[in-house]
């Protein structure tokens, strides 16, 4: 009885899930634009993401519960990422210069970048969608559109760290792209220059102006052709961020918080959105908001949702910062590595591995990424001291835009954030709380209190 309910409430939502639906599509965009909104909200996933949105809503008025598999927030890919609020660097990963090197990523001479070969269908659909997007009309939009979510991002982490006082490590520390290749260079200043606009703050720099401005590149200066200097990028540990929003969050908004409770299964109907835990427990809301990260579509795919989403496996260690340490955030953009300064420490990540879902640390990769980071900058860290070892899923869309929709009155999804999740977090939660609560709705007085 109750499989052939699930079948049922999957065959409903996979016909009216957007307005594309030939058979209710329309009737159903009524029904959300129409819709009061929701009072209570099941919140999946304790991310960057997760607890972002919980903010977004509960400022609104939401009575929201947060819901975690792991015993405090942020423990998976948002726990040791490469800590960069990268606001101005959203370039899509399919480009027509990534197209000239797949050759080379198929037969695994890139380091960097591994593709991870499987015939399933999922995968393989993904990829074609990927190399879609590979023209440098959709590079240009789906950049530019990353972009835009990016400066609503910074506009809402900037709103919230003036009315509230967290503590994780944020500064505004200034970001450096190096270039070490003529045709990786060139294509960089084609891409600011499409960028250029209200916001937009970057400058061109020769490498002696780069060293000036950060004597630490100057072990690394020789191979560098040039800098894109971002003076008002931001730092943050996404780990510190999460703890301090459950504490915020509990604290001041009222949040709920359920760890270490596996939702397993989701049961949508006209008047209810329920979630079905591991252990039994069943939760009930008006709504369910998926902001599972990289496991992102597996809740979904029950309900007949299927979202073109791929793990890309990174990786990071962070050590003791030295005399040559960096102060401003740095990125080898050929070597795909970030250094990123913490107060006494800095976190080294890198590496992208599309197609490998496995969470583990690969020793070799790890011994990988230290080389890449040592031959990059020789003394930008204590490398014989590297600690806190980490390998995160960062889940990728082809197009490099997050998912971020209401597809059932009871159901939103807040997904596909790539390697930009830290960054876009906190603006794809208010373009979420915009689809479930209306602008005219006044938000929570209880931040004033």
């Amino acid at each position: 009885m109750r499989a052939s309910r699930h079948l049922r409430q999957r065959e409903r939502i996979r016909r009216g899930r957007g307005p594309t639906s030939r058979r209710n599509g329309r009737d159903f965009q009524r029904d959300i634009r129409t819709m009061r909104p929701p009072a209570t909200a099941i919140i999946v996933g304790a991310g960057v993401v997760g607890v972002s949105t919980a903010y977004a809503l509960a400022r609104r008025g939401v009575e929201v519960t947060l819901v975690e598999r792991h015993g405090e927030p942020a423990m998976e890919t948002s726990r040791a990422n490469g800590a960069q609020l990268s606001y101005l660097y959203t370039d899509a990963l399919a480009s027509p210069g990534l197209l000239t090197q797949l050759p080379r990523l198929a037969l695994g001479l890139v380091p960097a970048f591994r593709m991870r070969a499987r015939l399933d269908p999922g995968y393989l659909r993904w990829i074609a969608a990927f190399l879609a997007n590979c023209t440098q009309k959709r590079f240009r939009s789906n950049t530019l559109g990353v972009l835009l979510l990016a400066l609503e991002s910074r506009a809402a982490m900037d709103e919230l760290i003036d009315l509230h006082r967290l503590d994780f490590g944020y500064r505004k520390a200034g970001k450096m792209h190096v270039y070490r290749s003529e045709r990786s260079w060139k294509a960089a200043q084609a891409v600011a220059a499409m960028k250029a606009g209200p916001g937009v703050a970057q400058v061109v720099l020769s490498p002696a102006e780069a060293v000036t401005r950060e004597p630490a590149l100057e072990w690394s200066a020789p191979g560098i052709r040039g800098v894109l200097y971002s003076p008002d990028e931001a730092v943050g540990d996404p780990h510190r961020f999460a703890h301090a929003m459950r504490d915020l969050l509990v604290g001041r908004y009222g949040v709920k918080c359920a760890f270490r409770q596996t939702v397993e299964r989701l049961h949508i109907d006209t008047d209810k959105a329920v979630a079905m835990c591991a252990d039994g427990a069943e939760m009930v809301a008006d709504i369910v908001i998926d902001c599972s990260g990289a496991d992102g579509g597996k809740l979904l795919r029950q309900l007949g949702i299927v979202l073109p989403i791929m793990p890309m496996k990174g990786y990071s260690f962070t050590a003791s910062a030295t005399a040559a340490s960096p102060s401003i955030s740095i990125t080898d953009v050929d070597a795909r590595i970030v250094f990123t300064r913490l107060r006494e420490r800095v976190r080294v990540a890198g590496l992208a591995d599309l197609g490998n879902a496995d969470r583990a640390v690969d020793p070799q990769r790890l011994e990988a990424l230290l080389a890449g980071a040592r031959e990059s900058m020789p003394k930008g860290a204590a490398f014989e001291r590297a600690e806190a070892f980490w390998a995160g899923l960062r889940p990728m869309t082809p197009d490099a835009q997050p998912r971020i929709a209401r597809p059932h009155p009871r159901l939103a999804y807040n997904l596909g954030h790539g390697v930009l999740g830290w960054t876009l977090a906190m603006g794809s939660a208010e373009r979420l709380a915009r689809l479930l609560v209306p602008e005219h709705q006044a938000l929570s007085t209880k931040e004033e209190l």
